[in-house]
């Protein structure tokens, strides 16, 4: 496997991934492009959002980071390996160890409890039982669902489901947690609860999160903001104190 190296011939850690001129084509009987030429790098701990009109390659742009779909050319570097040159074996490893996913349906396995869905992907890991049981009380804890644990999906609410989506996705202490709509179905006093905590882990473990969201005051509340048009990475905004400060990209390439 091939690490990133820097200019002082030093791999730079900080750099959980790194995006190099990549594209998706969607071929057919009229080819779609869904991302042109897309360069970007998100640093560890980064706490940020994609946002974009729907249709946008927002989507796309996750599942290529998340390694459920492969580009039709350029590099992916997932803390200093190129993902689009691996194994399906090894996406499939990477995926389980390094990715937690929170998506707008929590897709639980109904016939589970909330510590069994927790339990999963560390099972899956190989995590010993009596460990990977361990780990998923703590973070059911840390969700606010300790008493909830044997709870099975139909016996909780929307929040409810979506804080043990959360709490299985970090199971296995993924280098990244990706977010797609993870709000999109609750109610704004759920959506506050979940952002709250999402930021508590942000700040307390240093967890880098990536949120595509069309929800502009869930965005508004990351430390950086890119926006997306027609493939295009079009738009970057960075927290400075209490405001964004819009980037280079955003006065040079933005036409809509």
């Amino acid at each position: 496997m091939k690490h990133r190296i820097d200019e002082a011939g030093v791999w730079n850690n900080n750099h959980i991934i790194e995006i190099v001129n990549l594209f998706k084509v969607y071929r057919g009987g009229v080819d779609v492009k869904a991302l042109d030429n897309i360069n970007l790098v998100i640093e560890e701990g980064e706490f940020l959002a994609i946002v974009g009109p729907s249709g946008s390659g927002k989507s796309t742009l996750l599942n290529m980071i998340g390694l459920l779909d492969t580009p039709t050319s350029g590099k992916i570097l997932l803390k200093g390996i190129d993902i689009t040159q691996i194994s399906a074996d090894e996406r499939a490893r990477l995926r389980n160890r390094e990715l937690g996913f929170v998506f707008q349906y929590h897709h639980l396995l109904p016939e589970f409890t909330a510590l069994e869905n927790v339990m999963m992907p560390m099972l899956i890991a190989g995590v010993k039982k009596e460990e990977a049981r361990a780990t998923a009380l703590q973070f059911l804890e840390d969700v606010g669902l300790g008493d909830r644990i044997n709870s099975r999906p139909n016996q909780l609410s929307g929040g409810q489901n979506q804080r043990v989506a959360v709490a299985r996705a970090l199971a296995n202490h993924p280098s990244v947690v990706i977010g797609d709509e993870l709000t999109g179905n609750l109610d704004t006093k759920t959506s506050d609860l979940i952002y709250d905590l999402l930021r508590k882990l942000n700040k307390k473990i240093n967890q880098t999160f990536i949120l595509v969201t069309h929800d502009t005051e869930l965005a508004e509340k990351t430390d950086r903001i890119l926006r997306i048009v027609d493939g295009k990475l079009v738009c970057e905004m960075r927290r400075e104190g209490d405001r964004f400060v819009s980037t280079e990209v955003c006065q040079t390439a933005e036409a809509e």
